[in-house]
């Protein structure tokens, strides 16, 4: 799955953002079995920020308000979190300014995003770039994107979708969970995923994108039965 970007699409209730909740250890959600395999652990036996530390990023759907906490601040102990976990030497703040700068430009972010309170006062597009941003500065080698798309307009997704693909590396892999086409229209998965009931139903390319588009799920259900007859 390295250098990978696989794509969940499902009716609401599938299970899909249950599924990103659970690998990313949301205390909200007790497995009972299985395992979640990943750079051969069993994320299951690790606590949620060892998870983090491990390189696993997820994206909200709502990302919260953090009032008092600047951006700068929440990035910077973020990053160092993660590199004291790795051995890495820690930054300080002239250092990280000069590390987030160029990231910013990237993402096509101003740089007062650094001064304003974790996502409070933002709008829905400022906050998706704001966990794009995240992303860019943690260098995650899981990043899970729950609904990335949700409530932004045509520029604003171009722009997200621009900085998910100009942060994808041939070490990393992306999840993505997502009702529309138009997101996979950006970010080209290398396999699409069906869930219903908590179970991955169908898996194939973006021909299952186009049968979603023209048929809705039931499409899905008629390609399933016929392939079914064939076999």
């Amino acid at each position: 799955m390295e250098g990978e970007v696989h794509a969940i699409m499902g009716t609401n209730g599938s299970g899909k953002s249950t599924l990103t909740k659970v690998i990313v250890g949301h205390p909200d959600y007790e497995v009972l079995g299985g395992s979640v395999t990943y750079r051969g652990q069993d994320l299951l036996e690790l606590e949620p920020e060892m998870r983090a530390r491990a390189g696993v990023f997820l994206s909200f759907q709502s990302p919260i308000e953090i009032p008092g906490v600047s951006n700068i601040d929440f990035l910077r102990l973020a990053l160092n979190t993660k590199r004291k976990h790795n051995g890495q030497k820690e930054l300080d703040p002239l250092e990280f300014y000069g590390h987030v700068m160029p990231l910013l430009s990237k993402l096509k972010m101003n740089a007062d995003f650094l001064e304003r309170n974790v996502n409070e006062g933002f709008s829905g597009g400022e906050r998706k770039r704001n966990e794009i941003l995240q992303l860019a500065v943690l260098e995650a080698d899981l990043a899970i994107l729950d609904e990335i798309d949700s409530g932004l307009d045509i520029d604003a997704l171009k722009d997200v979708a621009t900085a998910v693909n100009g942060l994808k590396r041939d070490d990393s892999a992306v999840l993505l969970v997502t009702h529309y086409k138009r997101l996979l229209n950006y970010i080209k998965p290398d396999v699409i995923h069906i869930m219903e009931q908590g179970r991955i139903t169908s898996s194939g390319g973006m021909e299952l994108a186009d049968i979603l588009e023209d048929q809705g799920y039931q499409g899905i259900k008629d390609m399933r039965t016929a392939q079914a007859a064939a076999a």
